[in-house]
């Protein structure tokens, strides 16, 4: 199922006719439930029920042939925790089962595609979003509705002062917009110093990658080295870089005594060669400047 998608905005949009949501820092989910079970599908569309099975077995509650998009957090010491999030998703099933009581995740849902087999994204978000609610509010944890208003001063309210809960930033949507699937129909505002970027390419070795060469989303798409990974995104990104080798879904020179294929300037340090990726991976960045510091990689964005 193709899941609808935000396009980046740099001001809070203010007009009448909007909504505004919390973007939690999570994973996007698509719960599917079916006549006889439950499905959790990834943003990528890969089947993940395995790796949330207290969740799986909440939406049992909800109507047969009933799907919800939202997505799926971690709640830890008052705030969401996105690795927390990472690690139940890695999780194998017998893992899984350990880490549903230990890490119970929960369902930020903000949207109802079908309900009890009427297709309702024809429907105003306006209408689904009210349907969302009388489904979800009698339920109660671990599903909930994600909180709503059409007040702007309110939405900028939540956006100055929701980062500390975990929330990244705001998503804007029209109250009379039908559900945009497989489009950048909705807006999101997130806060400046953080943001999407497209990685083409790492410096190190595919066994042990240092930094990530970068393209942000604004200037003149001249490619930047981030600053040194941590250990666990190193293990990410080599993980990633072996498995399109396995897939074949990548161009880039992949063994380990392989030379770089071309070269790119960072700051203080020159040209520096580095393996090109392509298609290039997504990384969530912290960058303030586009000449100093560099980038600071924060996660990949599989869940986009």
């Amino acid at each position: 199922m193709r899941v609808a998608l935000a396009a980046a905005v740099r001001t809070l949009p203010r007009a009448a006719g909007l909504a505004y949501e919390p973007k939690f820092d999570g994973h996007r989910l698509v719960i599917v439930r079916t006549a006889e079970d439950v499905v959790l599908q990834a943003r990528s569309g890969r089947i993940v029920t395995s790796a949330f099975p207290d969740l799986a077995a909440a939406a049992l509650l909800l109507p047969a042939a009933t799907v919800l998009d939202g997505e799926v957090v971690v709640w830890h010491a008052g705030r969401t925790d996105f690795a927390l999030v990472q690690r139940r998703a890695a999780a194998t099933p017998a893992r899984a089962a350990v880490l549903a009581q230990s890490l119970p995740a929960s369902y930020a849902a903000f949207d109802v595609l079908e309900l009890a087999g009427l297709d309702l994204r024809a429907r105003p978000y306006e209408r689904r979003r009210a349907l969302l609610v009388d489904l979800l509010m009698p339920l109660g944890p671990p599903l909930q509705p994600v909180p709503m208003t059409t007040d702007p001063e309110l939405a900028a309210t939540w956006y100055e002062t929701l980062p500390a809960s975990g929330i990244e930033g705001l998503v804007v949507k029209r109250l009379d917009q039908a559900y945009p699937a497989g489009r950048r129909g909705w807006q999101k505002l997130r806060h400046t110093d953080v943001r999407d970027a497209a990685v083409v390419g790492y410096t190190g070795t595919p066994r042990r990658p240092l930094a990530l060469v970068l393209v942000l989303p604004v200037g003149d798409e001249t490619p930047l080295v981030s600053s040194p990974l941590t250990a666990a995104l190193r293990a990410e990104v080599a993980a990633e870089v072996a498995s399109r080798t396995a897939t074949g879904t990548t161009t880039a020179t992949t063994t380990a005594t392989a030379r770089p294929l071309a070269t790119v300037t960072a700051i203080g340090l020159g040209e520096v060669p580095f393996r090109p990726l392509d298609p290039p991976l997504t990384a969530e960045v912290r960058h303030t400047s586009t000449r100093h510091p560099p980038p600071e990689v924060l996660r990949l964005r599989s869940d986009l």
